[in-house]
């Protein structure tokens, strides 16, 4: 691990990506072009949506695969084929609704979902070209809808099913799945989907949602990424009387016999890929802490909710403090109002309180000065030291029972009250509860000694927003700073002034941590790597969008984001010496490599949604 003071350089500059030109030199990499070898002809082509170019075969290709006469004559190019699904997804939009209450988005969704059915490539083309527009679709919020209502929209599996009444058997089944590679899987319980609560085995579209953007931002191979559903039951009463739920209908396992089948689950799929990268998703607090800790050291593993979450606030509350005018070395002296102690809230708290430490001087002293600039409430009011049953996790951020004393505060008071008396620099949301920042929040924020308060409404999916932007700027005021979880617009705040609505979405870091970490050969994600990733995040933006309180970058740019965050990781990895290589890129060859050199090596292992060659051979 590096001193902080050798990461850190310049105000301006110390958490900056740099943006490198280019050097040239070639690395060897599988996913370049070549002919592809297939058993098929005819119609078993046309329905393989792996293999499946549609109206792109071009007529050598049709005569090679009996597809002559199978398709209309009119050989289309990448372009002529997006924009005749672009054409018909406009045109489909409304038609394509099932009823009064199948909205909009879910309709685009279940366009989406049909081209993914029929034509692989041509999905992933779509995603990336037009990927601002559509991340809101397979990622938060429509996915949030696409969970609820799931066992209705199942139509063709997708990923892997584990449950309770496999115990014994997950050795055998996990080689049921065909590829004989998978470098990234995503794997839920469906305990906590979003803010909506226990879905059950409902809550895999999360994971199939998270590893779409795997492949269109980071480059996984899609044959390469499985989703998993870990169905260990639900304790939603509402599923467990629905005739037509596709789960176990029984109540949660808890305890070790929990416990018992995460264990078989984690031990099947390290077994058969032991250099797969696992990303935990969406598993309830009592948990998601708990299974992080008993696997990061021994497994290639990550919680998106705890650490994901974690960076992607530290990126935006760094950015809020250079919104501020202010070096980012004065974060530690910035007074957070934490709104929320599940597991996001603690995951940003502990990160946020590192990466102050860290300013501070990185030792006990600066800990336990750091853990001071917070200030927690959760449903019952905010914590101290006074709160019996106090979880584990909350317990360091506790305040001290005479030092609310002298602020006019008590144990559980109301967020209005801590607002009203700490007046914070930043009001932080992780509730998942809508509108929590009413208006009489807001208005005591006004009291705020920053001359820019910054609010970050970061639960998920928009209508579990703690505030919406419109109401952050009339009530606060323009000069605020503006986060959430969710995509909102900017708010058109007259005389030519734009309020920016800035999306905190985990999509900036999750895809290059999780490429990162394949490329380096890391055989854990250490929290060096994940700060490694916040601070490129935070210094990705340039001074004078910051000034205009834009404090992260445009989901457009999601493809560079993620290369730019995986460089960083890979170059982190190897200096704490985790980085064990890739491929053919060993351990020695990395460390020879330039930051240059690096993400010259991430963008040639990007993977392209590209039409390969098709060659048919006979079994």
């Amino acid at each position: 691990m590096s001193n902080f003071s050798r990461q850190i350089r310049s105000s301006s500059s110390m958490f900056r990506c740099l943006h490198y030109r280019l050097l040239y030199r070639s690395f060897t990499t599988i996913e370049g072009h070549r002919p592809t070898i297939v058993h098929k002809q005819g119609l078993d082509i046309l329905h393989d949506p792996w293999f499946n170019k549609g109206t792109a075969f071009s007529m050598t290709e049709r005569d090679r695969l009996e597809l002559r006469g199978l398709l209309p004559p009119n050989v289309m190019s990448n372009e002529q084929q997006i924009e005749r699904f672009m054409t018909d997804l406009k045109r489909l939009e409304v038609n394509a609704r099932d009823g009064p209450s199948d909205t909009n988005s879910l309709a685009k969704w279940r366009i989406l979902n049909r081209l993914h059915d029929r034509n692989e490539t041509m999905y992933y083309k779509v995603l990336i070209a037009k990927i601002e527009e559509y991340a809101p679709i397979v990622y938060t919020p429509t996915v949030g809808l696409v969970c609820q209502k799931y066992s209705g929209l199942f139509r063709r599996p997708r990923g892997m099913y584990f449950s309770a009444a496999d115990r014994g058997e997950m050795m055998s089944m996990v080689y049921n799945w065909p590829a004989e590679q998978v470098d990234m899987i995503v794997v839920t319980d469906g305990s906590r989907i979003l803010g909506l609560g226990d879905l059950g085995v409902q809550g895999i579209g999360i994971a199939i949602g998270k590893l779409d953007l795997y492949v269109a931002a980071a480059g996984i191979n899609p044959q390469r990424v499985l989703p998993i559903m870990i169905d260990v039951g639900t304790n939603n009463e509402a599923l467990l009387k629905d005739p037509l739920y596709l789960g176990l209908q029984q109540h949660r396992l808890d305890g070790d016999e929990y416990i018992a089948v995460i264990d078989e689950f984690m031990e099947a799929v390290f077994t058969r890929w032991p250099h797969v990268i696992v990303q935990f998703e969406d598993f309830q607090s009592k948990w998601a802490f708990k299974l992080l800790q008993r696997y990061r050291n021994s497994y290639r593993m990550f919680n998106d909710d705890v650490q994901g979450t974690a960076g992607v606030a530290i990126a935006g509350l760094l950015g809020a403090v250079r919104a501020q005018g202010k070096p980012m070395i004065d974060f530690p002296k910035q007074k957070i109002v934490v709104a929320g102690a599940g597991s996001a809230g603690i995951g940003v708290l502990n990160a946020a309180r590192k990466t102050m430490a860290r300013m501070l001087g990185n030792n006990d002293l600066a800990y336990e000065s750091a853990g001071s600039q917070f200030w927690v409430v959760d449903a019952n009011g905010l914590i101290t030291e006074e709160r019996e049953n106090i979880d584990d996790d909350a317990k360091p951020f506790a305040r001290k029972t005479k030092e609310i004393g002298r602020q006019g505060l008590k144990e559980g008071a109301s967020l209005v009250e801590v607002v009203r008396e700490v007046k914070p620099d930043v009001l932080l949301g992780l509730s998942a509860v809508g509108g929590l920042f009413s208006k009489e929040v807001l208005e005591a924020l006004k009291g705020s000694t920053s001359t820019r308060p910054a609010i970050f409404a970061m639960s998920n999916p928009t209508t579990s927003a703690e505030c919406t932007p419109e109401e952050a700027f009339s009530i606060v005021g323009e000069n605020v700073v503006f986060a959430s979880g969710s995509p909102f617009p900017d708010v058109d705040l007259g005389n030519g002034h734009i309020g920016h609505c800035n999306q905190g979405n985990n999509m900036y870091l999750f895809p290059g941590i999780g490429l990162g970490t394949l490329l380096s050969g890391s055989r854990v994600v250490s929290d060096g790597m994940l700060q490694a990733a916040a601070e490129c995040l935070a210094g990705y933006m340039t001074e004078e969008e910051v000034v205009k309180g834009i404090i992260y970058p445009s989901i457009s740019s999601i493809r560079d984001i993620t290369k730019q965050v995986a460089a960083a990781v890979i170059s982190e990895a190897i200096e704490e010496d985790l980085a064990e290589g890739y491929r053919e890129m060993d351990a020695r060859e990395l460390r020879k490599l330039n930051k240059d050199e690096i993400i010259s090596y991430v963008e040639d292992n990007m993977w392209s949604p590209e039409y390969p060659t098709l060659i048919y051979k006979k079994d």
